[in-house]
């Protein structure tokens, strides 16, 4: 394994979207420490990891509501505690319900309302400063999901299309790119974590593999890690794209946020992309019964009727 990139970068900041939101240029994603990479981390050491964030000009925290669910905003909303959340910059989502033991995804405006007033409760805020749609409901029209209530700015994770671009590019506050469908930052970042997925299935595993090696090899001349590398190539995309890398680890945030200084010419971008263009990686990131940007048409705004 290639070494780290030192530590030595300043985190710059960046407009996201066109309705004024500053954040830092590399956000800080806190869903690990409380679900799905194991069992929650201590809070103790959750809220320390958050709080040298901050000090290290880290000061785009992201969480969602179906993370736990709700737990990570709560701990979240405890970090926030004793004036760091005027500091920091605020990013939760919405869309994915698990009323009545049974999990549902929603855009409709009531539930949209009443999931925003249950983040800003848990996190112990008057307002957020991003609010994602987690998910896309297909039987709402993407017109009638966006809201810009109790909230600076609104967002997409995890799905696109034609129409629900323009839409926004329109309308929308800001969008974090959170995935790419050349795999790079996915494998790189979340390699052996996530076996049940396709592509960590075996026969999948073992082609990625050699994708990984070459990307380890060109890490370790350039003198830093294939994360850092991974997270070089995403803040290369443009100067309005944030990265939101998640650790529960103080020398992994140190390790992230290094990234900065790591810098890739023309070339290298375009050997690293050869690396894991769409018909080399093997394997989808989710399962096809997972609900992703693939999939995300809604109907026309025409067709939707006020309850």
């Amino acid at each position: 394994m290639a070494a780290a990139a030192p530590a030595t970068a300043a985190v710059r900041r960046m407009k996201l979207g066109s309705q004024g939101l500053e954040v830092s240029a590399q956000g800080l994603g806190c869903m690990g420490m409380s679900a799905f990479y194991g069992p929650p981390k201590p809070e103790a050491d959750m809220v320390a990891l958050i709080h040298h964030a901050v000090a290290a000009g880290v000061t785009h925290l992201d969480t969602s509501d179906m993370y736990g669910p709700h737990t990570n905003e709560l701990l979240l909303g405890k970090a926030l505690q004793g004036g760091v959340r005027e500091k920091v910059e605020v990013a939760t989502k919405f869309a994915v319900s698990f009323a009545d033991g049974k999990v549902e995804i929603r855009g409709d405006p009531a539930y949209v309302r009443a999931a925003c007033e249950g983040s800003l409760r848990r996190l112990g805020v008057d307002c957020v400063d991003l609010y994602y749609q987690h998910r896309v409901d297909k039987k709402v029209p993407i017109e009638v999901t966006i809201i810009h209530n109790q909230m600076r700015g609104s967002g997409e994770s995890l799905h696109d299309n034609d129409r629900n671009k323009y839409i926004y590019l329109r309308y929308r506050g800001g969008l974090v790119l959170l995935d790419n469908s050349c795999g790079i930052l996915k494998f790189s970042l979340r390699m052996g974590m996530k076996e049940h997925l396709p592509r960590f299935q075996p026969a999948n595993l073992e082609k990625n593999a050699e994708i990984f090696e070459r990307v380890n090899a060109m890490a370790a001349r350039k003198g830093c890690t294939p994360s850092q590398l991974a997270l070089a190539w995403v803040h290369h995309q443009g100067s309005d794209v944030c990265p939101i890398p998640g650790t529960t680890k103080i020398e992994n945030f140190n390790q992230n946020v290094a990234a900065l200084s790591v810098k890739l010419t023309p070339g290298e971008m375009t050997e690293l992309e050869s690396y894991a263009s769409t018909d080399v990686v093997q394997g989808d990131r989710y399962a096809q019964t997972a609900g992703t940007w693939k999939d995300s048409e809604t109907p026309p705004l025409s067709s939707w009727k006020a309850e």
